[in-house]
């Protein structure tokens, strides 16, 4: 009994400390420090060894300009503590007062310790960081550095001279640090592409660009062709990429890993020329038969891509033939893909594409590359108008690889499918999960879908103008451009001031802009900016009116104020860096 009586005791003591805690750290949350000090107070004699506590009945005695009580706790912790920290608590404490002399004495003898002992660097600088005393930090880390060389404190002493403002500094430590420490160069590279991401002006772009060329021209080391690949690539700069790259294989021709995505990067971003040269690059130096099919994948899409009906047939013999000189195997399956897709969406050959398609699914697959198949057979089915077996198609593919991103864009078409058959209330269901999707792209155009059946089921709730809209986009997808054009300036003559008004100004606009038709394009993407201001698609009609002054009209002083106001007025949209960087360009920042 006694024992239980003991261990009771000691039970309920834990439980009152407990709770005076979270009461003193609440009412110090809540700035109420004449009612936490007290409490604190009490934690600190019975628990003398937490510095928690005593840190913040410090903190509480100094937010009261309770000073005296403040220097004497910390000053008879020294006594019984060898925590360096204590001089820097001394020092702020006598810094609060306007002391600057023996604030800094304190600060002194804080880094005096650091001189006697390397490894106190890490709780001094700590100390110093939390009170912003930002240099004092870096001048600990810098002594315990000297006093053991074996400690590396240059991404320590990077972030810190970020955080006051010395950006060129960071970035040529944080290059220390990472060439020190390779292991953690994609550490390194994510905090730059933090402050790359807010670099407004261009300037710190720059410093990691000098720092880098440098770099490249001072040391042979292969590891600095490698970084300024990546910043190249993060500055959609592919063709200089491509030229570290060319440097890199010549000394380690042993991979072309990063070339490929390099040229994938490239075709992504409609930079074709410089996709074309990596792959043909890729073709003359690889005996890999996988990354030949993907180059001759790559450039015969981006040749569909520019290609007039009447080299259709030309192009089809030169798929027919790589076809047979690889073979029908899985290895082959991106040809296949690209054979089906061509028969498919340009020839209108859909029994060809089919019987393609259903001959690959009885290959020994992945169940990742009968997903793509299926992919590729549902959105052929879409394109012939058998929805339903579409929408089984790409159910199978959501079941498969659920928690996917391909799981996602299949629930996606599924839900675009819906759409096209006119389901609306089914299309809005999926697209009310999808809005959530981890997929940047899969939730914009989720939240577009959403918007659009939405807004247009309220104003009308037998949907006669989103089923006409629903059709001019069937038409679209089927590549029948004229007769999309005319129901949707139907729509426009019909239902003009309603809500389908914006959106179908914006599938207008789009469609003469695929038909190079810049100047219609123009006008309508205009129209949204005149009568849309507070719609869904400003900043794409700022964005694609931009690129075409600047990409086909080559009228840069037009395209330039676009993307200036894209920048300052849409920061949240998909369509920002690409603009902030053309932004840039047009400016005559070197980045």
């Amino acid at each position: 009994m006694k024992k239980l009586f003991i261990l009771f005791c000691f039970l309920l003591s834990g439980l009152v400390n407990a709770q005076s805690e979270q009461l003193a750290f609440n009412y110090f949350d809540r700035g109420e420090f004449d009612k936490a000090i007290s409490l604190l107070e009490e934690l600190v004699v019975k628990q003398p060894g937490n510095y928690a506590y005593f840190q913040k009945m410090v903190a509480c005695y100094q937010q009261l300009k309770q000073y005296d009580k403040a220097e004497n706790a910390i000053s008879n912790k020294l006594k019984t503590s060898k925590m360096p920290n204590l001089y820097v608590e001394l020092g702020y404490n006598f810094q609060l007062q306007k002391n600057e002399t023996k604030a800094s004495e304190n600060y002194n003898l804080a880094i005096e310790q650091v001189v006697l002992q390397s490894n106190y660097a890490y709780s001094v600088a700590a100390a110093f960081e939390q009170k912003t005393l930002l240099e004092w930090a870096v001048k600990a880390y810098e002594v315990g550095k000297t006093g053991n060389p074996n400690l590396n404190f240059d991404y320590q002493i990077a972030l810190l001279n970020g955080q006051m403002g010395n950006l060129e500094i960071m970035v040529n430590k944080l290059l220390d640090y990472s060439f020190s420490n390779q292991n953690n160069t994609a550490l390194v590279q994510n905090q730059l592409t933090r402050f790359i991401s807010e670099d407004t002006e261009g300037n710190f772009t720059n410093y990691i660009k000098k720092a880098l060329l440098i770099r490249v021209q001072k040391d042979q080391d292969i590891y600095w062709n490698e970084f300024l690949s990546w910043y190249f690539v993060q500055q959609k700069e592919y063709g200089k990429a491509f030229a570290q790259e060319k440097a890199i294989y010549k000394r380690n021709p042993e991979g072309f890993y990063n070339i490929v995505n390099l040229a994938k990067f490239a075709m992504e971003e409609k930079e074709n020329e410089t996709a074309k040269e990596i792959f043909q690059f890729i073709l003359e130096n690889t005996q890999d038969y996988g990354l030949q099919i993907q180059a001759h994948d790559f450039l015969i899409s981006m040749q569909i891509e520019e290609a007039s009906e009447k080299e259709y047939p030309a192009i089809q013999q030169t798929i027919e033939d790589l076809v047979k000189q690889y073979g029908i195997s899985p290895y082959t399956l991106d040809l296949q893909l690209l054979s089906a897709n061509f028969d498919a969406f340009y020839l209108k050959q859909f029994s060809k594409a089919k019987a393609t398609l259903e001959n690959a699914l009885t290959l020994r697959l992945t169940p990742r590359q009968e997903s793509e198949v299926k992919m590729e057979l549902a959105d052929i089915l879409v394109l012939d108008e058998k929805f339903n077996q579409a929408i089984l198609y790409y159910a199978q593919i959501s079941e498969t690889l659920k928690n996917d991103e391909k799981s996602h864009e299949a629930s996606m078409k599924m839900a675009t499918t819906s759409y096209y058959k006119q389901d609306f209330d089914w299309a809005l269901q999926q697209v009310k999960v999808l809005k959530q999707s981890s997929s940047l792209l899969i939730a914009n155009d989720a939240i577009e879908m959403f918007l659009l059946i939405s807004d247009n089921s309220a104003e009308d709730s037998t949907r006669v103008a989103l089923k006409a809209f629903s059709k001019a986009d069937l038409l679209t997808y089927q590549n029948k451009n004229e007769q999309a054009l005319q129901g949707f300036k139907d729509i426009l003559e019909k239902y003009k001031g309603d809500a389908i008004e914006e959106v179908t100004l914006f599938k207008i606009a789009q469609i003469y802009e695929k038909k190079k038709d810049y100047a219609n394009a123009l006008a309508y993407y205009k129209t949204i900016l005149d009568t849309h201001l507070d719609g869904i698609y400003v900043d794409e009609a700022l964005f694609y009116s931009a690129e075409i002054y600047r990409k086909y009209l080559n009228e840069n002083d037009k395209a330039k104020p676009l993307y200036e106001k894209m920048i300052f007025e849409h920061a949240d949209s998909i369509h920002f860096t690409e603009a902030r960087k053309q932004f840039r360009l047009l400016r005559g920042d070197s980045i």
